[in-house]
């Protein structure tokens, strides 16, 4: 583990590592913001999962998360959105796949099952090796935005018990409907679509009630001036579904506001304490 760098925020720290991944056979760059509180005592953790395009330094530089990540005594971790530097063919050439377009699935299709696996770094590596690093619990949440968001949502909707919250911003939530996840499955996944519901949040509250696993409640803020909104996240495909089944879901739809970390920024306090208090 390597530190890039060292930023005192609100009394405590946000570094910036690197590290040998297993998963995606490489390099990995993540932030932490380590709470006040994590000098004295062990600190449960938020991860959170960005966007196309996105590292880890858009949420630390834009979100305005620090003030009451500091106050509510919470760990923020911030992994990278794909591997870097594997140079496939192709793989920078579009913003919504491949490089900073991982889309939190482990890929099965050459050359990106190599090394894409980033639902396997979120979900079992990065957490693991937080855990045995920092001065944080086994005490996990998550929430994201955009393909950060449907990355979110199935990690907790896969993992029953692992995570004890989950929350959103404009989330893909059908991405086996839409064209951001058509492109991204049909790459990373292959075409047969059956195989894309595993990775489909909606699909999977609906699997899930089937199987009669937890239903651990959402929490979605969606901007109504979003831009992608009818054509890429479809909250109301997932909002059906939860009625259908049962499953507890807070969609909060934001008059005005748009797709970008202006939006998030607006909002995250509430998304902080909504984990805060589940963590605790």
């Amino acid at each position: 583990m390597e530190l890039l760098s060292s930023t005192k925020s609100f009394g405590g720290w946000l570094k910036r590592y690197k590290h040998e991944s297993v998963a995606v056979k490489g390099e990995m760059t993540f932030a932490i913001y380590l709470p006040p509180q994590a000098e004295t005592q062990s600190v449960p953790v938020l991860y959170w999962l960005s966007g196309l395009t996105c590292t880890d330094e858009n949420f630390t530089q834009k979100a305005g998360a620090f003030r009451k990540a500091a106050e509510l005594g919470l760990a923020i971790v911030c992994p990278d959105t794909s591997p870097r530097g594997t140079e496939y063919p192709g793989e920078h050439e579009s913003y919504d796949f491949g490089s900073g377009a991982g889309f939190y699935v482990n890929a099965t299709v050459a050359p990106y099952s190599n090394t894409y696996h980033m639902y396997d770094y979120v979900v079992q590596e990065l957490p693991n090796f937080v855990e045995s690093n920092f001065p944080v619990t086994d005490k996990r949440s998550i929430s994201g935005h955009s393909m950060g968001g449907h990355g979110a949502l199935i990690c907790a909707l896969k993992n029953p018990g692992v995570y004890q919250s989950v929350s959103a911003f404009s989330p893909i939530v059908n991405p086996t409907q839409c064209p951001w996840g058509e492109k991204a499955f049909t790459g990373y996944l292959g075409e047969d679509r059956a195989v894309w519901k595993e990775w489909d949040a909606t699909c999977l509250v609906e699997s899930n009630a089937d199987k009669g696993s937890e239903r651990l409640p959402l929490l979605i803020d969606q901007g109504e001036a979003d831009n992608f909104l009818v054509e890429q996240l479809k909250p109301e495909a997932l909002e059906a579904v939860c009625e259908k089944v049962g499953h507890p879901l807070t969609l909060r739809r934001q008059p005005g506001y748009d797709h970008s970390y202006f939006f998030i920024a607006s909002f995250i306090d509430e998304h902080l304490a909504f984990h805060a208090k589940a963590l605790s």
